[in-house]
């Protein structure tokens, strides 16, 4: 086992606060920009497991950066800089209070729904018939709340936002156009490595009245991936798909009866399954980039090491 970046406590130059999320802990500086740092907690059923992923902070970070990079020409993004593997610098945006998840196929929790006899999602009719991991004629917008520390995120339709006011309907129209076009693109991206963008949640912001893509984007947190290999053989068979998404993780914990009811008892997690979450993560940033990881510095001083190249930043733009 190597080192993982569980908890941060740090005090930035003009730090105004810090939150603290299931993932990433996002420090304020100054009301103008926000230090991103990407642990390596792990979450699944909105619980924050105990032992933290080597290396799976870093993944997340640099598949994000990568493709907020990308996609800067279909909406602007709030990153700024990339000062240390693990941490995102960008701008401080009022943050919309929905998530908008974009699904290709029926899979994940949307299939638990359906098996169950659910046949809408967020107010989307969903035919009879369907298979697990059946593709959708076309992809589908599921919002959902964006739920307090400790809470559930919860399904919403389009009306019940605009009904309630969370996002006016000129911003909701933007967020959705922005969401599908860059599902689109992620899905170009993926294919061409030989990969099935799944399923995916975007989150925005908005700064001086301008719409900004915030947070993460297409890494295996928030994103489901297939290997397009094999892919209808399995289909047409009903057999599991061989995927690169932290639902195995999921499905790991419901076969140790866990789902994050209150009636659940979290099962202990070996190492070797540690290890195990660690090269998916691995796999997935290399298979998605192209790129071989170069993993960073895991020793005892990496905290040291991540202070010093984001104090080193801030002194240069603040």
């Amino acid at each position: 086992m190597t080192n993982a970046i569980v908890q941060t406590d740090y005090k930035f130059p003009s730090q105004k606060s810090v939150y603290k999320g299931k993932v990433r802990d996002v420090y304020d500086i100054d009301d103008r920009f926000m230090v991103m740092v990407v642990s390596d907690r792990i979450s699944a059923f909105d619980v924050v497991l105990p032992k933290g992923i080597p290396f799976k902070g870093q993944v997340l970070n640099q598949i994000a950066a990568k493709f907020l990079d990308a996609t800067a020409d279909i909406v602007p993004n709030w990153k700024m800089a990339i000062p240390d593997p693990t941490v995102t610098v960008g701008l401080k945006c009022e943050p919309f209070p929905v998530e908008m998840i974009v699904r290709g196929y029926l899979t994940g929790s949307s299939w638990r729904l359906y098996k169950n006899g659910g046949r809408d999602i967020c107010g989307v009719p969903l035919a009879e018939g369907l298979k697990e991991h059946q593709a959708f004629s076309k992809p589908i917008l599921t919002p959902s709340t964006k739920a307090e520390q400790g809470a559930h995120d919860e399904n919403i339709s389009r009306e019940e936002i605009l009904n309630q006011g969370l996002v006016s309907e000129e911003d909701y129209v933007q967020l959705e156009r922005f969401s599908m076009e860059l599902f689109k693109h992620g899905s170009e991206i993926a294919q061409e490595k030989g990969l099935i963008l799944v399923d995916t949640k975007y989150e925005f912001g908005k700064r001086d009245g301008k719409i900004y893509l915030i947070d993460e984007i297409h890494t295996p947190d928030s994103s489901r991936y297939f290997y397009a290999d094999g892919y209808q053989k399995r289909f047409d068979k009903g057999e599991a798909q061989k995927q690169l998404s932290k639902e195995f993780v999921r499905e790991w914990l419901m076969d140790n009866n866990f789902q994050g009811r209150d009636r659940d008892t979290l099962p202990d997690i070996p190492d070797d399954f540690v290890n195990l979450v660690s090269e998916r993560y691995i796999e997935l940033y290399e298979t998605i980039t192209g790129e071989k990881f170069v993993k960073g510095d895991d020793s005892d001083n990496v905290n040291e090491r991540i202070y010093n190249n984001v104090t080193n930043y801030l002194n240069e733009i603040l």
